[in-house]
């Protein structure tokens, strides 16, 4: 599917973008050519009242000066004094030049002949272009000079060889250029379209595999279930003792439990990727809420023999602006995070500071814009090769990430209510080992408007 969208892609925007370059080109083309034909004849016409003008000035029309004229020009001129043709017009003349000057004679009879002035005695020339039945183009004149014993008339054909060659050569140039254009077009199209498509196959395999990770995750809590039901029931023809019973019912009612912890997860993490869930800002204190959970957790690293300890700022933080149960629910993932992957006699620091000061300024809400909410321990640590893993969906190290009560949906969860809080979420090393995760918040007064998400 993902070749067939690139290849319908590449297509799309190759196909639009040639369009647009064909019509451009097509315009342009025309647009010169027609200016290259005025051009031409506009030209024509100046020489060939040039041409006029001389041989109204001229008192004896000779045959060299008309070849002279001829070769200058690169005209066919035929000459009829009193209807009677010159000879010159002999000179050279084949039956081709005959038929092409009788053609050009007869169209200027049949389409300007009743335009021409009725005046007599008066000299007139009209100029037009026409195509002879050999389907060549000229350029042709008819002229009438009048004297005092007679009348002479002139027919002056130029053809239209160079122009055409010249129109003709300029298309075989666009034609080229267009060419390599469109190539060059699906080619540049291929490439950035399969660049373009890039992180939209990425989130597609990894939709592939959140789906399968969460499949794998559910079918062993549900084969549990399962196996347990059967036993209590008696599938397999022996019903179960009633300790027995209690012992299947606490390991339905744990696994039940941590199917719930998984879908939750799941439902969080849906909402985050269609920005469905909101952000509800509030007055909060920061050190209270770390004081709170640190007290929360403080039970389950006791079980551990883990020494969980806190540090808060000597003056009491102020209130800022931010979301309680999200702040509540990212140290929660933190700290359990900690806790479980603190050895024994190990332990854990909880603690806040306050960012950079901007300014040296006694008054404590306008010293610091941020503060940072730190989790450190001395456990196993995290590659620096998986530091940047370890907030994907259903990710586990094969040394931190392997315990039955951890998904590897926790740090991803921690890092979506982050961003949502406007803040950063990394990683690094505890000195002496272990891991240290930095959560910086911007510090918002409460009076400070603030977006929320929904």
């Amino acid at each position: 599917m993902f070749r067939k969208v690139h290849h319908r892609l590449t297509l799309l925007c190759a196909g639009i973008t040639t369009f647009l370059l064909l019509t451009m080109s097509l315009t342009y083309l025309y647009v010169s050519e027609q200016g290259l034909k005025q051009s031409h004849f506009l030209s024509f016409q100046r020489d060939i009242g040039t041409l006029i003008a001389n041989f109204e000035r001229q008192t004896l029309i000779t045959h060299t000066w008309l070849s002279q004229m001829e070769s200058y020009n690169a005209f066919t001129i035929s000459v009829t004094d009193n209807g009677i043709p010159l000879l010159f017009n002999e000179r050279e003349r084949d039956e081709k030049r005959r038929i092409t000057e009788q053609e050009a004679l007869e169209y200027y009879r049949s389409h300007f002949s009743a335009a021409s002035p009725d005046t007599a005695r008066k000299s007139y020339h009209t100029e037009y272009a026409f195509t002879s039945s050999c389907k060549e183009d000229y350029y042709a004149c008819y002229a009438y000079i009048p004297y005092e014993n007679g009348e002479t008339e002139l027919l002056i054909l130029s053809p239209v060889r160079p122009l055409n060659r010249q129109i003709r050569t300029q298309r075989i140039r666009f034609a080229a250029i267009d060419t390599a254009a469109v190539c060059l077009l699906f080619l540049f199209s291929f490439f950035f379209t399969k660049k373009l498509l890039i992180p939209i196959e990425q989130n597609r395999l990894e939709q592939i595999r959140f789906v399968a990770a969460a499949s794998h995750e559910l079918r062993t809590p549900l084969a549990v279930i399962l196996s347990c039901t059967g036993a209590i029931r008696g599938h397999n023809g022996k019903k179960a003792l009633p300790e027995e019973e209690e012992t299947f019912l606490n390991t339905i009612y744990s696994e039940g439990h941590r199917m719930k912890r998984l879908i939750d997860d799941m439902l969080f993490l849906s909402q985050a990727d269609s920005h469905t869930f909101s952000v509800h800002p509030e007055p909060i204190e920061p050190d209270t809420i770390l004081l709170n959970s640190y007290e929360a957790f403080e039970p389950m690293a006791a079980e551990k023999n883990i020494s969980l300890r806190i540090s808060l700022p000597d003056c009491a933080m102020p209130p800022c602006l931010g979301d309680r149960e999200r702040l509540q629910q990212l140290i929660a993932i933190l700290l359990h995070n900690a806790v479980s992957y603190t050895p024994e006699n190990g332990s854990i620091l909880l603690s806040l500071t306050y960012g950079k000061s901007r300014k040296a300024d006694p008054d404590l809400r306008r010293r610091h814009d941020s503060y940072t909410i730190s989790v450190a321990d001395n456990g196993i640590g995290i590659p620096d090769e998986e530091k940047a893993k370890i907030f994907r969906r259903f990710y586990r190290s094969d040394q931190s990430r392997s315990t039955k009560e951890h998904f590897g949906l926790g740090l991803c969860i921690a890092e979506e209510i982050t961003q949502s809080l406007k803040g950063s979420l990394h990683v690094e090393d505890t000195p002496g080992g272990g891991s240290t995760f930095l959560v910086r918040l911007p510090f918002k007064e409460p009076g400070h408007s603030s977006d929320s998400h929904g």
